[in-house]
């Protein structure tokens, strides 16, 4: 055993993965709260806006239509540039598209349905690599034993968003107006966003986890240099060639799904 193991051996163990873990947490109760920005603001909207249910049913169904598309190209862009990149520059661009939302209240009618409608698939857009991601870093942080643990703390984000952000929606719409709303929760990510930006790294080379927590989690299976690149190498992701063909199938299914829809209603 060399002098490096040996101190490694007697090292007390850091825990950064833990707090990293926390930090999905916090990231995945804001995706889930930007999501139901509408939900809680809809009735209000309607009324305000002079929406139509129709109107109001395409508005929900933005978000659907390119979250089902943009998952695959979200995940290459993940295996191309990695985590901490993608899941950066979408949380900025999502929380940029939710505030955006709020300019829906200069409008009236259809425009003002088809800003709503506009932004809210931007939105889901950039939020669609936000769950591989997740999934990603657990595998980078954490061994095989604890990642039955750690998954679902982000996992159970989604409702504690619900306990958390939807009394605070609730009360800005009515004390404020419901544009506000919008501003609100898209200044909460933007600000998480640079949040995210400073603290994670991968394992190897985050300044608070020692050699002993990246010991530990490399032999219990973790990836832990998953985003590092080794000198020379070029980060390349899956055949982008099929990527492409599986989003223009996509995107095929949603142009007729809505010359469906719109034929249904006329």
């Amino acid at each position: 055993m060399s002098v490096q193991e040996a101190t490694v051996n007697v090292m007390k163990r850091t825990n950064v993965r833990w707090m990293v873990v926390a930090l999905l947490f916090t990231l995945t109760a804001v995706n889930y709260a930007d999501r139901a920005t509408i939900s809680i603001a809809g009735p209000v909207i309607q009324k305000d806006l002079g929406l139509t249910s129709i109107h109001m049913g395409y508005i929900f169904s933005a978000f659907g239509w390119a979250y089902v598309i943009a998952q695959l190209p979200g995940g290459w862009l993940l295996d191309r540039f990695g985590s901490k990149k993608v899941y950066f520059i979408g949380l900025l661009l999502w929380s940029v598209s939710v505030m955006l939302q709020s300019l829906s209240a200069l409008f009236v009618g259809i425009t003002a349905a088809g800003v709503l409608f506009v932004f809210r698939y931007l939105m889901a857009t950039f939020e669609a690599p936000s769950f591989p991601a997740n999934a990603r870093v657990v595998a980078a942080w954490f061994p095989g034993k604890e990642r039955g643990t750690s998954s679902p703390f982000f996992n159970a984000a989604q409702y504690f968003a619900t306990v958390i952000f939807a009394p605070l929606m609730a009360w800005i719409v009515t004390v404020f107006g419901w544009h506000h709303v919008f501003i609100v929760m898209g200044s909460i990510g933007l600000v998480m966003a640079f949040v995210w930006l400073k603290f994670m790294h991968d394992p190897k080379e985050h300044p608070m986890c020692n050699e002993a927590e990246v010991q530990y989690i490399a032999e219990g299976g973790g990836l832990v240099s998953m985003d590092v690149k080794k000198d020379g190498e070029k980060k390349s992701g899956p055949n982008l060639k099929v990527i492409k063909q599986l989003i223009t199938n996509r995107m095929f299914i949603g142009i007729y799904l809505a010359q469906y829809c719109i034929n249904a209603l006329t």
